[in-house]
C-alpha cells in the first residue's frame, strides 16, 4: 500500500517512495540525557515509532532507524556540574576531577532511564538499527567541520569555529524548514547558544573553545589545535552520514527543532557533504496539558514516573497519544487517557471474544483492513483509522461471527497491532480472583438466596469498592473486573 506523508521541505503531503527499493532509511533526534525526558518529549519518539511501523507493516518496507543520543551539550554539561540537582550520588557515585567522567556518569544514567520509559510505551529496541552517543563520534565531527572550512563555509573566532551563514547565503537557500527572520541577519554576529530564537539568526558554532570546567577534546584544523567540544547542530549530520549514508529517506523530530537545528543540519550537511540531509522532514506538533503549555512553574510538567506513579498504565498513554493525529497538538487530560483506557479495553475484549462463542455472520474483513490500514497509510491518520475500527466493531458483534470470519479478525488484528502495539492477541487470560473477593461473592449468594437484599446490597458495594462486580445467572454468579 503506498504511503503519503506531510513533508514539511515542500509544505505539502506527497507520495513517499525510498531512494533505495523496499528499504526506508530514518534518522530521528533523539533525547538530550541530562533529566527525566517528560511526556512532550515521548510524543516525539511515539510519533516517530508510528512512522516506523506504518512503514514496516502497511508499506511492506525494511526501515533502518537511527535514534541518536545527545549526551554532549549545554544541558548535559550543564546538570553534570558540582552542586546540579540532577546529580544522584546514590546511582552515579561521587563527582570527580575529571569533566568527561561526571558527564558519562550522568548521561549513562539517564540513558538507562531513556531507554526504560521507550519500553514501557511500547518502542521496541529492536527495531533500531543504531542509538549512537553524539561523544562516540566527535571524530567523524571533527572531519566534517574540516570539509566545512576547506569549502570555505566556516571561520575561527577566539577558538571556536563558527558557520559563515553569510557567505552561505549568497549563493544557497536558508529557512527550508521555517520562516527565519533573515531580514534582521547581521553578518558576523556569532551565537554560542544551542537553542535560540528566529530572530537570533546569525553564524552558528561548530566546534565550542574550552571553558574551565567542561569536557573536552584537541581538534586539530588547518595546523591549529583547537581544544573544546562540538557544538550541538553537528552530531546530527555526521551521525546520520556516518551510519545512513546522505541523503537519507525520512528524517524526524518535533516543530520545536525546525530551527535552528534542523535548518543547521541541512546547511552543515550540504556544506561540508555537498548533500541534501533527507528527502522527506516529517515534525509532530507540540503536547499541551489541560489545554495549557506544559511548564513545572504551572505544576502541569509530567515525565512517564509521574504518570505511573498516578495510577496510569503507560500503553494506555501511548494509546492516548495515538488517538490525535501527529499534526494536531495533543492535548494531555487525564480524562482523556481515562477514555483512551476504556476504549483500549473495549477492543481488547474483542479480541478475546473471537476466540469464545461464535455464531453465523460473516463480513469483508479484507474491506476494513484496507479501510483502516489506507487511514494510517494517508499521513498515518490513527483517528480516521481507529474511528473505523470502533464502527466496526460496533457493527459486527464478535459473538455472532463464524469461525473462519473470526479467525481472518484475528490476523487482522495481530497485524494491525504490530503498528498501535497496545493489546494481547490471544485468548483470554484465565481471571485471577483475590481469594477474599471470592468469599464476599459468596456470602453475597448466600444473602440472596435467604433474600437478605439489604446485606446482599452492602457486599456488593463492598467488592466494587475493591474494583469487582458480580454478574448474577439463574443458577449462579460471574466475578468480574468493573468496567471502567
Amino acid at each position: 500500500m503506498d504511503i503519503r506523508l506531510y513533508n514539511t521541505l515542500s509544505r505539502s503531503i506527497e507520495r513517499f517512495e525510498p531512494i533505495e527499493p523496499q528499504t526506508v532509511r530514518m534518522y530521528s533526534c533523539g533525547p538530550t540525557v541530562y533529566n527525566h525526558v517528560h511526556i512532550g518529549n515521548l510524543r516525539a519518539f511515539l510519533c516517530a515509532d508510528l512512522l516506523q511501523r506504518v512503514l514496516r507493516t502497511v508499506g511492506g518496507y525494511r526501515v533502518r532507524w537511527v535514534m541518536n543520543i545527545t549526551d554532549i551539550d549545554d544541558k548535559t554539561i550543564r546538570d553534570s556540574q558540582p552542586g546540579s540537582p540532577a546529580w544522584k550520588s546514590d546511582v552515579m557515585g561521587e563527582q570527580t576531577s575529571d569533566p568527561l567522567e561526571n558527564l558519562r556518569r550522568l548521561t549513562r544514567y539517564y540513558e538507562q532511564v531513556f531507554l526504560r520509559d521507550i519500553e514501557a510505551i511500547g518502542i521496541r529496541r529492536e527495531h533500531l538499527l543504531a542509538m549512537p552517543r553524539a561523544t562516540e563520534y566527535i571524530p567523524a565531527m571533527m572531519e566534517l567541520i574540516r570539509r566545512i572550512w576547506r569549502n570555505g563555509f566556516a571561520y575561527v573566532a577566539e577558538g571556536s569555529v563558527y558557520f559563515d551563514l553569510s557567505r552561505w547565503i549568497e549563493r544557497h537557500p536558508y529557512g527550508l524548514l521555517f520562516a527565519v527572520d533573515l531580514e534582521h541577519f547581521v553578518a558576523g554576529a556569532r551565537i554560542d547558544a544551542d537553542q535560540y530564537q528566529r530572530e537570533e539568526v546569525s553564524d552558528f558554532v561548530l566546534w565550542k573553545a574550552r571553558k574551565e570546567g567542561e569536557p573536552w577534546w584537541d581538534f586539530e584544523l588547518d595546523g591549529r589545535v583547537l581544544p573544546g567540544r562540538p557544538g550541538w547542530h553537528i552530531e546530527c549530520s555526521a551521525m546520520g552520514h556516518e551510519l545512513l549514508g546522505l541523503p537519507f529517506d525520512i528524517h524526524t523530530g518535533g516543530v520545536d527543532l525546525r530551527f535552528p537545528h534542523h535548518e543547521d543540519e541541512i546547511a552543515q550537511s550540504a556544506a561540508g557533504y555537498g548533500s541534501e540531509t533527507a528527502r522527506f522532514w516529517v515534525h509532530n506538533e507540540f503536547l499541551e496539558v489541560e489545554g495549557e503549555k506544559m511548564s513545572k512553574s504551572l505544576g502541569n510538567f509530567f515525565t512517564l514516573d509521574d504518570l505511573i506513579a498516578r495510577g496510569l498504565d503507560p500503553l494506555d498513554v501511548r494509546y492516548a497519544m495515538l488517538g490525535a493525529h501527529y499534526q494536531s497538538v495533543y492535548n494531555f487530560t487525564f480524562d482523556g487517557v481515562a477514555a483512551a483506557r476504556r476504549a483500549r479495553r473495549r477492543v481488547q475484549d474483542y479480541i478475546y471474544q473471537l476466540s469464545e462463542q461464535h455464531g453465523q455472520r460473516t463480513c469483508d474483513v479484507e474491506a476494513l483492513r484496507r479501510e483502516v490500514f489506507g487511514h494510517l497509510a494517508d499521513n498515518l491518520h490513527t483517528p480516521k483509522a481507529l474511528a473505523s475500527l470502533f464502527t466496526f466493531i460496533g457493527d459486527h458483534p464478535a459473538s455472532e461471527l463464524d469461525r473462519p470470519t473470526q479467525r481472518s479478525l484475528l490476523d487482522f488484528f495481530a497485524e494491525l497491532n504490530d503498528v498501535v502495539a497496545v493489546w494481547h492477541i490471544g485468548e483470554r487470560p484465565p481471571l485471577q480472583i483475590p481469594a477474599h473477593i471470592e468469599q464476599l461473592a459468596r456470602q453475597r449468594w448466600q444473602a440472596r438466596l435467604e433474600r437478605n437484599f439489604a446485606l446482599a446490597d452492602q457486599l456488593r458495594q463492598r467488592i466494587a469498592a475493591e474494583g469487582y462486580q458480580v454478574r448474577d445467572r439463574s443458577d449462579g454468579y460471574d466475578i468480574v473486573p468493573l468496567e471502567e
